[in-house]
């Protein structure tokens, strides 16, 4: 049976050559999406909200030039208005001598298995994860979110190619508030039945508690260790700003595919069917695996068909809205745990060409309620002096080049001084070179177990074990 959104597509295309002649070059990409949302604060539900559209994307290239839009209304007359006006556009647009082409036929696998429990959960669904994470949280004031998303979509281009695929996503994010610090725990899978509010809940309230009375730091550079919240934080920025084949092609961004600039335990791989996300991107390209980094050599940057003509490349599948002005940035990063990247045996942390640390875990997943899990843990042993991280926000890259940027921790930070959690820390400014800090012998430790981190668009997720590092920049407090 085919998909209704493809049957759609190739209506917009058939319209264009109807419209423009058969030498108009045209692609269309029809998604529809459910996406619901339950929000709380003062730990009560106070927002249900959900939305169901079907959206049409339409690009085309006539008379050398090129121009798209978009519209919601798929009746006959409004596709014929989005074709007609992207066409007038069209017209008063300058040439494009850098057009690419359209994608030819070519297969397109299918994505990763919807489950339709999470693709048409019911609101009760959603506050049953909210009710578990208030009641773990203690009397503690909580506030947060959770999440479902569900998109079917088609592409197809008059060069014959065409494409469809479904996905599901769900997400929550939730902090927990004494009367002077917070505490937040958050997640992203694939199955709404995959989070537990309770745990989540938990987690956060124990940090809250962690962080009450802390202390003042001097600014200076401190080993650290990162939960894997602040590690995403690194990824998204590493994502837009170095792994994007724009600014590699505008000599913008610190990537140098074929050299070690990273620690050798450092492996990233952009993978968009290992979670939620179509298998196709917004011009039609197959979306697949992308190493990005292996053992610490960077191997490739993200392209789409414009950045990747180019440099004389190929697509890689991160066609995406915005692409011509942002560039193509890969939005499912893995930073992949050693058991994964094939680095020690089970047991233990992996050190950047070290050994796991000798002294015990056991007991320290409970150490001031700050170590979330045994697998922190396990690099906070490790730590003679430095600071655990929860969490980084307000980032923003002074030097796109080097990748500095400097921003904000936040929902808690604590000092480890010979292995163990000894009290929290004020939050801090810093200043740093993200590659610098993920150098070759600047990453100290990987934790066992990677964790998926929702962003603020469905789709989009990063997913990282906590990260040990040798070095990180602070330059003053949160006020300066």
């Amino acid at each position: 049976m085919t998909a209704p959104e493809l049957d759609l597509a190739g209506q917009v295309v058939e319209l264009v050559r109807r419209l423009a002649g058969p030498d108009a070059q045209a692609e269309a990409v029809v998604t529809r999406s459910d996406l619901a949302l339950t929000r709380f604060a003062n730990s009560f539900v106070h927002q249900n909200v959900a939305e169901s559209t079907v959206g049409v994307r339409l690009r085309l290239h006539v008379d050398g030039r090129t121009a798209a839009g978009s519209g919601s209304l798929v009746t006959a007359d409004g596709l014929r208005a989005l074709v007609e006006r992207t066409l007038a556009a069209a017209r008063l647009c300058p040439p494009d001598p850098g057009w690419p082409g359209l994608s030819p036929p070519a297969p397109v696998a299918a994505g990763a298995a919807v489950d339709e429990a999470t693709a048409y959960a019911e609101p009760d669904e959603r506050a049953a994860r909210v009710r578990a994470f208030v009641d773990a949280v203690g009397g503690l004031e909580a506030a947060g979110y959770c999440r479902t998303s569900y998109r079917s979509g088609a592409f197809a281009n008059s060069a014959g190619h065409s494409a469809h695929g479904r996905t599901a996503e769900a997400a929550m994010d939730g902090i927990a508030r004494t009367g002077g610090s917070d505490g937040v725990a958050r997640r992203c899978a694939d199955r709404l039945a995959d989070l537990d509010g309770a745990d989540l809940g938990a987690r956060a309230a124990a940090k809250a508690r962690a962080a009450a009375e802390p202390v003042e730091l001097p600014p200076g550079r401190y080993e650290v260790v990162f939960e894997p919240a602040a590690v995403a934080d690194l990824l998204q920025n590493l994502s837009w700003f170095g792994f994007n084949g724009k600014r590699y092609a505008e000599r913008q961004s610190f990537a140098e595919p074929g050299r070690a600039q990273f620690d050798r335990s450092v492996t990233l791989v952009d993978d968009p069917l290992h979670g939620s996300g179509l298998p196709y991107d917004l011009e039609g390209t197959a979306r697949r695996e992308l190493t990005l980094v292996d053992a610490g050599v960077t191997r490739a940057v993200a392209h789409d068909r414009r950045s990747a003509a180019g440099v004389g490349a190929s697509s890689t599948g991160h066609a995406s809205p915005g692409g011509a002005t942002f560039g193509p940035i890969p939005h499912n990063i893995r930073l992949l745990a050693p058991s994964v990247a094939g680095g020690a045996p089970d047991g233990g942390t992996v050190a950047g060409g070290g050994a796991p640390p000798a002294t015990s875990v056991a007991g320290l997943a409970g150490v001031a309620g700050a170590v979330a899990d045994a697998d922190t843990a396990a690099l906070v042993a490790g730590v003679r002096r430095g600071l655990l991280v929860s969490d980084l926000w307000y980032t923003r890259v002074l030097d796109p080049k080097s990748l500095v940027v400097t921003g904000l921790t936040r929902n808690g930070v604590w000092l480890v001084e010979d292995g163990a959690v000894t009290r929290a820390v004020r939050d801090l400014r810093f200043t740093e070179s993200y590659p610098r800090a993920l150098g070759p012998g600047a990453v100290l430790g990987l934790g066992r177990r990677a964790v998926r981190q929702p962003d603020r668009v469905d789709g989009v997720w990063w997913e990282a074990p906590p990260l040990r590092l040798a070095s990180w920049n602070f330059t003053g407090g949160a006020s300066g």
